[in-house]
């Protein structure tokens, strides 16, 4: 994958234009999922916005060439207490492999939401890929936006939790440049730990990584 602000030698991920298109706008806003839409949908004329079916892609585009002209105003994040984070990671994949999306929730040691990100991660692509994605996004954007010295990572994932944290299963060719991306942002965190959530779990980051789905599933657009 290969995106604005997510600067990493990652593998590809097929997005469409349109697709792409917002994706840009997310990262110029530091992938901020909220101030993203809200952007986007202001610069939409009348009534409509990014995922109103009444705006025809043409729109959407010309909306999105606008934002993308104005430059972002992306809100300082407050400091951490005590250097401790807690970041929520979740990807999402419709069909598996299908539209995919991928979020990520920063909250201090205390619970605290402090930033809420989201993004597209491709237009066909495995439920696994959008996993890694989210925890690598969560984690460049910790470590840009704040100095943390410990991060809680809370991931319902035990497939990437065995192969990044346990190194008890090979990721397999497909994930191995997934795995050594997120393992080298995790290498800058002084301290870190995992906590695995059930089904059940609360997990601020899935609807965050369902918006994300969305985005990938929009186009065809040029």
């Amino acid at each position: 994958m290969s995106r604005q602000g997510i600067d990493t030698d990652l593998p590809s991920e097929h997005l469409t234009p349109l697709a792409a298109a917002v994706e840009s706008v997310l990262a110029a806003h530091g992938y901020d999922v909220e101030a993203t839409i809200t952007a986007i949908d202001a610069a939409v004329p009348g009534i409509g916005g990014l995922f109103d079916p009444g705006t025809d892609a043409a729109t959407l585009r010309d909306a999105l060439e606008d934002v993308r002209a104005t430059e972002p105003s992306v809100e300082q994040a407050q400091a951490l207490t005590d250097g401790a984070a807690i970041l929520y990671v979740d990807g999402s994949s419709r069909g598996n492999p299908g539209p995919a999306g991928a979020g990520a929730v920063i909250q201090d040691g205390d619970g605290e939401t402090l930033v809420e990100l989201g993004c597209p991660v491709g237009a066909r692509t495995d439920n696994n890929t959008a996993e890694y994605v989210a925890l690598y996004l969560g984690l460049t954007q910790l470590l840009s936006r704040f100095d943390p010295r410990t991060v809680e990572v809370r991931i319902d994932s035990m497939t990437v939790i065995r192969s990044v944290w346990e190194q008890q299963a090979d990721p397999g060719e497909a994930f191995r440049e997934y795995r050594a991306a997120v393992v080298d942002v995790l290498a800058a965190i002084p301290a870190h730990d995992w906590t695995h959530l059930a089904d059940s779990d609360p997990n601020p980051a899935d609807a965050l990584a369902t918006v994300g789905a969305d985005i990938a599933e929009l186009g065809p657009g040029g």
